[in-house]
């Protein structure tokens, strides 16, 4: 069983900066693509970044140039750096972790960035 903990999540001025942190534990396939998504109340749950096992990333228009996804492959983790965040990135942020068959969830982190 694989397990996502998420963590970095918390309350922000617009214009500031966090960094949220995935850490996966269990049985992980090395071919793996690992990712961030958001969920804004009453809203679905839409791709924020995504990295692939080679290092390819892709990004949401919105948060180009602004977020950057990395990933530590020794210490199955991944990351999303957030600069000048903004109130419309307010949301519960999860980590994904994907590979041929699997698509694993962490329950969420809470970002909220105050105007």
């Amino acid at each position: 069983q694989v397990q996502l903990v998420e963590s970095g999540g918390g309350l922000v001025q617009a214009g500031g900066s966090l960094r949220l942190s995935c850490a996966a534990s269990g049985s992980i396939f090395r071919l793996n693509t690992m990712g961030w998504y958001r969920q804004a109340p009453g809203k679905q749950r839409d791709l924020v970044a995504r990295i692939t096992i080679g290092g390819s990333t892709s990004y949401t228009d919105s948060v180009k140039g602004r977020f950057t996804i990395s990933r530590d492959n020794a210490k199955n983790t991944w990351y999303l750096q957030m600069n000048s965040l903004k109130p419309e990135d307010t949301a519960v942020y999860y980590c994904n972790l994907n590979f041929p068959g699997y698509d694993y969830w962490g329950k969420g982190t809470q970002v909220t960035v105050s105007s």
